[in-house]
């Protein structure tokens, strides 16, 4: 590599054309790239001074700080007018023409029941729980066979459930020809999730779920559930207990709480109805039914290939529509489903 020496007048030209560039310059971009090549001559110059001999290294010193000192007068000047410059543009750019028409078409409103969705899946994260989601068509494995359904179950009939057309679909054991549905609730998908994801295992499912009900005052034939699995080793009903306490407290606030009552549902045993302490119950203060729960089936662990012997899961399951009904004391099923942009605006204060 040739030594670089020193040359009084180089450094005076390239710094005389930078400070000329400098006034050519109309961008910031332009002036950083002036600024750079200069900059890097007077470094250079700088350093080949140290071999300058000692009679000369004062008058080369003080002409590059005079050279250093013109072009940063140069500089800092130009930049400051460029700034302005692009600074009113950038404004003139924004500005909104204040005489233009405006579109006034009202903007709607998030429906009540995603926010209490989103509330549950808070509920459930912030306790390092998973939110899972499966397919609304299912089939009758999934929704019904591996939940321990009997093939004579009445929930099966067609008066309950909706049928898709065609018998097409693959159960879990690979054969062709179980039923698809609607389905009828989101356990499904924790079947699901214990072939995929093994255990241990703690999920939510919030979603959509289908039943051939018809609309009124409080039924409707789409409608939403959370439910909530956890398998895991020496899990028992006060585990189960505590979660539902926490979750009462979270969805109705602190003076909330829940009680259970023995009951029977296929895919849990033992089996307990869910009731929550309402005091604005019609009537006085009462316990009113909110949902189902329980530990889950050794035959609901069997199908997903887990040894009931090794682990114990529990499991439960709200109407979120009917949470919300709760909480707002909303008292017809049409509010949620008509589609009435005045309804949901009632629920934007405090989002």
């Amino acid at each position: 590599m040739a030594e670089v020496l020193f040359d009084a007048q180089s450094v005076t030209d390239a710094v005389t054309n930078g400070i000329a560039n400098i006034e050519n310059a109309s961008t910031s971009e332009e002036l950083k790239a002036v600024k750079s090549e200069v900059i890097g001559v007077l470094t250079q110059a700088s350093k080949a001074i140290g071999k300058l001999p000692a009679d000369q290294k004062k008058d080369a010193g003080k002409l590059m700080g005079q050279l250093r000192a013109d072009f940063g007068r140069a500089f800092g000047a130009k930049e400051s007018a460029v700034k302005a410059q692009e600074e009113a543009a950038a404004l003139a750019a924004e500005t909104v023409d204040m005489t233009l028409p405006v579109a006034r078409k009202p903007l709607g409103a998030r429906h009540p029941l995603s926010r209490v969705i989103e509330d549950i899946e808070d509920f459930f994260v912030s306790m390092g729980w998973q939110i899972s989601a499966g397919p609304e068509v299912e089939t009758e494995w999934y929704d019904f066979d591996a939940l321990n359904f009997g093939p004579d179950h009445p929930a099966r009939q067609m008066q309950d459930t909706f049928y898709v057309k065609g018998n097409q679909a693959k159960d879990a054991a690979g054969f062709v020809g179980s039923n698809m549905v609607l389905r009828t609730q989101t356990s499904s998908d924790q079947v699901r999730a214990l072939l995929t994801r093994g255990v241990p295992l703690y999920i939510a499912c919030p979603g959509r779920v289908f039943r051939t009900d018809e609309l009124d005052a409080t039924h409707t034939p789409v409608f939403h559930q959370c439910e909530a699995l956890a398998v895991d080793k020496n899990l028992t009903m006060a585990d189960l207990k505590g979660v539902l306490d926490k979750l009462a407290v979270a969805m109705f606030g602190p003076e909330a709480k829940s009680r259970l009552r023995p009951s029977y549902f296929p895919f849990t045993e033992p089996s307990a109805e869910l009731d929550l302490w309402f005091p604005d119950k019609k009537g006085g203060p009462g316990w009113i039914e909110w949902g189902g729960c329980g530990m889950v089936n050794p035959n609901v662990l069997k199908s997903a290939g887990i040894d009931p012997n090794v682990y114990t899961g529990f499991a439960f399951g709200v109407g979120i529509e009917r949470t919300l009904l709760l909480r707002h004391d909303i008292n017809d099923m049409h509010d949620l489903v008509e589609g009435d942009v005045r309804f949901s605006e009632q629920f934007v204060m405090g989002e």
